[in-house]
């Protein structure tokens, strides 16, 4: 990916220059911003994908930096030639797509590194179930294998390795010949670190029961530089979202009014760092509802609830807005684990192994989970989202929280929200 950026960057500033002197750095940023958010770098985990969609994630980028140079143009007041115009979008796609093309079939030649699983029947069964789960995924589930085969391999039996299962039991001589397959260079490695690698997530049901103690995460160290930067930025962050949004939190709030003249501001009990209660707020949404009965019924995709106002502060994201102020308090973060009702995780916690580990940060307005899985509708959408919040817990980094902010910024962009 970070090749294709850079081939890009080349070869359009080179095209814009030839073409619209004077708007080569224009174009080349726009065309990187735009390729970025459409989805063009990530036709190379996908070599699968028809070529209907492939020159649609290259056309699109195209058409968008045109339209931003025509505009560029008339703001400015300069003249420009609809004949040049149209040869620099053709030159545009021609060169992303020759060059997407030639990366993909290069990437089709090299190695593959496909993983060996060797695990007990019900280990496999449920690690094969989580690789599954991710039918985009760029790297290929790993193949089953016996130990009675790993006995008859009188070479290494995978070009990417063997990845042990963590109840794996071999006969003496069984664990002799894996040995002597290892010093031939076989790698070899553990369910729990395949899945950080490929799948960027850690599936509770693949975790042993005391994995991970608190002060093993790199956010428990109090005086850590990471920790304190990181709640400097949220203070900082939030004060200046909060007043650059303002404006629009207006007109929010005044079309929440509009529709249905019901309450503007939603209140909701959530659990937040080390579970201590708090008050959540956001946007109102959805038709007000009394849920004094029990805790709120999961929110579907296309929830009837959801008001037609509502669906649109959704999918932009703009009813969190309100939640800058929890920020500001302390009571939570810009990104981390979001926060649940204490009702709900009652039942989660009992289903779900590990799900109170996702307490030992403050909750955030976004987070991995939210920018690699869907919304949670089903208690397995809610262990799925826990996979990544404990990713999130065991790498949580400044590095990772900029990956996360600019995610997020790509899935309002796109108007992907729930």
């Amino acid at each position: 990916m970070v090749l294709a950026a850079s081939l890009d960057a080349v070869g359009v500033f080179l095209l814009a220059h030839h073409f619209s002197n004077g708007a080569a750095p224009l174009v080349t940023t726009a065309f990187l911003l735009f390729g970025w958010l459409f989805g063009s770098y990530t036709l190379l985990r996908w070599p699968w994908l028809r070529l209907r969609f492939v020159l649609l994630r290259i056309l699109l980028p195209c058409l968008a930096t045109l339209l931003l140079l025509i505009l560029a143009h008339w703001w400015m007041g300069l003249e420009s030639q609809r004949d040049t115009q149209l040869s620099l979008f053709f030159a545009l796609g021609a060169w992303s797509l020759v060059v997407r093309m030639l990366l993909r079939y290069l990437l089709r030649w090299a190695p593959d590194q496909q993983w060996s699983l060797l695990a007990e029947a019900d280990e496999a069964l449920q690690v094969l179930l989580e690789w599954r789960r991710h039918p985009h995924l760029p790297a290929r589930p790993p193949k089953l294998l016996s130990p009675s085969y790993l006995l008859a391999a009188k070479a290494p039996v995978s070009p990417g390795g063997v990845v042990l299962g963590r109840g794996l039991r071999l006969q003496p001589d069984q664990e002799i010949q894996l040995q002597r397959l290892q010093s031939q260079g076989l790698s070899t490695t553990t369910v729990i670190q395949l899945a950080e690698e490929q799948l960027e997530r850690l599936p509770p049901s693949l975790l042993p029961s005391d994995w991970m103690a608190m002060i093993e995460i790199p956010w428990s160290n109090t005086f850590s530089v990471q920790r304190q930067l990181k709640r400097s930025a949220d203070v900082i962050l939030a004060a200046i979202l909060l007043l650059a949004a303002s404006p629009l939190l207006v007109l929010a709030c005044l079309a929440i009014w509009i529709e249905d003249r019901g309450p503007i501001l939603f209140y909701q009990q959530r659990s937040g760092w080390m579970g201590c209660p708090f008050i959540l707020l956001k946007l109102r949404t959805m038709k007000p509802v009394n849920h004094t009965a029990g805790p709120a019924p999961w929110t579907s995709v296309s929830d009837p609830r959801v008001t037609a106002v509502g669906s649109v502060l959704r999918k932009l994201r703009i009813d969190e807005l309100p939640q800058l102020l929890n920020v500001l308090k302390g009571e939570m973060s810009l990104i981390g684990p979001r926060p649940e009702q204490p009702d709900l995780e009652s039942e989660l916690d009992i289903r779900i192994p590990h799900y109170r580990k996702r307490h030992w940060m403050r909750p955030g307005l976004s987070g991995w989970a939210q920018v690699c899985a869907p919304y949670a509708a089903s208690l397995s959408e809610a262990e799925l989202k826990l996979s990544y919040d404990l990713y999130y817990l065991r790498h949580w980094s400044i590095a990772l929280d900029f990956l996360v902010l600019f995610k997020t910024i790509k899935t309002v962009l796109q108007a992907r929200g729930r």
